[in-house]
């Protein structure tokens, strides 16, 4: 325990040192004032920080404001959720370590770093699976198999507890994208993720790995000339200045886990720890409902600044499907593979959420 605890001490050291020599955080902070909470944490009995890498501006972020105060209301001031996000403590991969050791008590972790420490998370970035708003819907509600999915990190000591949404990946691209043979003209930026990688690889496709820091000035000097995200983001964060062209292919939804330290929780004692889970799923309800309307207004914004929009035809996308059965074939064993903490144990978890979904 005294080992356990001087690592974290360490750990946190290491991490506040960093963020005053770091170039990157020698740039000023986003001001969070906008977002102030409208009551005096100081009192609180229990402090909770969780970090996310986006900017409120998204719904799916937003949540961390919103689960703040839901958490206070419900717990009558007794625990204050520190929400830090624009990657205000560091990069996701970093962050995920200071979770794991306790340094931070929570993360709303997108689906694409969230395989870092668990790979069973990489099922909703497989391609044409979890690839709406319906069949999110559907795997959400399936409490059996979306619970398995959450108990991904217990092995790491995490939990998770829900999701929200930033809508659907399509291509945003400075040349017109109607076909395939369009796309591979183009240089994608994609995550630092394996299952993204590799699905782009069997598509064919000339994929950049890239931190998302680094896409503005990537995209202005034409280092990419296209971009692996979603329309919201892309709209939010202003890449159609540009990127005029967006191809809604809707291969999977753009996620935020929300991930907590076990420990941390297990100590809550367990009238506030039920308060605080049940703040934690029903503010990611009410997001995710507010995730698709927030689509929908951000394609008529576009479309308004003169953004053209395209889809492929049903036999390219036909091809796209085919193609990534590879994707499926390699990331299968980690998505089933069973864990001790495991209170179910499916036979082939990957082949259940197919059956659900397809």
């Amino acid at each position: 325990m005294k080992l356990r605890t001087f690592l974290v001490l360490l750990l946190v050291l290491i991490v506040g040192s960093f963020m005053f020599t770091s170039p990157v955080f020698a740039k000023k902070a986003p001001s969070l004032d906008k977002w102030k909470p409208d009551f005096d944490p100081k009192g609180a009995k229990y402090k909770c920080m969780v970090s996310n890498v986006s900017t409120p501006g998204l719904v799916g972020t937003l949540a961390g404001f919103e689960i703040r105060d839901e958490v206070w209301k419900r717990t009558n001031g007794q625990v204050y959720v520190d929400f830090k996000p624009y990657s205000m403590l560091g990069g996701e991969v970093e962050v995920l370590n200071m979770l794991q050791m306790g340094a931070v008590q929570g993360m709303g972790v997108s689906s694409v770093a969230s395989t870092n420490l668990g790979p069973r998370f990489g099922l909703v970035n497989l391609p044409f699976l979890v690839n709406s708003f319906e069949n999110l819907d559907k795997f959400i509600n399936n409490k059996k198999i979306f619970n398995h999915f959450l108990n991904a990190m217990d092995h790491q000591g995490i939990t998770g507890l829900d999701i929200t949404g930033y809508g659907n990946y399509g291509w945003a691209t400075t040349i017109p994208v109607r076909n395939i043979a369009d796309a591979k003209k183009v240089k994608f930026r994609i995550a630092e993720a394996a299952v993204n990688q590799l699905s782009y690889r069997n598509w064919g496709f000339n994929p950049v790995s890239m931190p998302w820091p680094d896409v503005p000035v990537a995209l202005k000097q034409g280092v990419i000339t296209g971009l692996d995200h979603t329309l919201t983001v892309c709209n939010v964060t202003k890449k159609f200045e540009v990127a005029k062209y967006f191809t809604q292919i809707n291969y999977a939804q753009g996620l935020f886990i929300w991930i907590f330290n076990k420990a941390w929780l297990a100590k809550l004692p367990a009238d506030i720890r039920g308060a605080f889970i049940a703040s934690v799923h029903d503010v990611c309800a009410k997001s995710r409902v507010k995730s698709l309307t927030e689509e929908n207004t951000n394609i008529e914004k576009a479309k308004a600044a003169g953004v053209e929009f395209f889809k492929l035809s049903d036999s390219d996308m036909a091809t796209l499907l085919e193609q990534s059965k590879g994707v499926y074939d390699k990331y299968a064993p980690e998505i089933n593979k069973l864990y001790p903490g495991d209170t179910y144990k499916p036979d082939n978890f990957l082949k259940e959420v197919q059956g659900l979904l397809q």
